[in-house]
């Protein structure tokens, strides 16, 4: 049985997803820019506001996933804030100038967030999906889901190289799950989870009212998904 990741922006969205049968959500602010990382009243709000965890995205800007050296201390206080206002975990990810991952970084990110459980985001998606896979693999850090829509700007672009990621993750259990994110619908899924088996997917505007993050999430189409990957 596969279970569901919705992306929320307040505490509304929160009730509303976990009410409609959500398993965990993701936390972000300025959805239009990709997600960034949620101001601390909003955390506090949120993760107090539902029982399923909540997973906060730890991102200061938009414009790139390679950060520099001054951006390590206030990305370390976000984690250090999250973890203290009781967040379930982070979602992260961060890259060289060359399109690899950059590991310096993603172990101070791990490190700081301790016990929360961490998800390697669409940085990924940046770069080569199954490369970047094995060398997270290849790491002794602990990334405990990897967000990707397999290089692609959708799932379904891109399920030929999710079809071997989730493969391979399925098939080794000490590796990190692979989560299929971006432009997933009540329209798609079921071809998408026929043909993957992922154990989670990651849904956004998809569980929208008119697919619109302007708009609040559509419970009976979240209901109608959560059946499909129950199933």
């Amino acid at each position: 049985m596969s279970k569901i990741e919705v992306i929320v922006l307040n505490e509304r969205d929160a009730q509303m997803a976990e009410a409609y049968g959500a398993d965990r959500l993701e936390l972000v602010t300025a959805i239009d820019e990709g997600g960034l990382t949620p101001s601390y009243g909003v955390i506090k709000r949120v993760v107090h506001s539902v029982n399923i965890p909540v997973m906060v995205m730890i991102r200061p800007h938009s414009y790139t996933f390679v950060y520099q050296k001054e951006e390590w201390e206030a990305m370390r206080e976000d984690i250090k804030i999250v973890r203290e206002l009781g967040a379930a975990g982070i979602v992260f990810g961060a890259l060289t100038e060359e399109g690899t991952v950059d590991f310096p970084i993603l172990e101070m990110a791990v490190k700081e967030a301790g016990s929360m459980s961490v998800t390697f985001h669409r940085a990924i998606d940046e770069a080569m999906p199954l490369d970047i896979y094995k060398s997270l693999c290849g790491s002794h850090l602990k990334i405990n889901q990897v967000l990707t829509s397999g290089g692609k700007p959708s799932v379904i672009e891109g399920l030929q190289t999710l079809r071997n990621l989730v493969g391979d993750s399925v098939t080794d259990t000490e590796k990190p799950v692979i989560m299929p994110g971006s432009g997933l619908t009540l329209n798609n899924i079921e071809f998408i989870h026929e043909t993957l088996s992922a154990p989670y997917y990651h849904f956004g505007s998809g569980v929208r009212i008119n697919g619109d993050f302007r708009h609040t999430i559509d419970g009976k189409i979240l209901q109608k998904i959560k059946r499909i990957v129950s199933s």
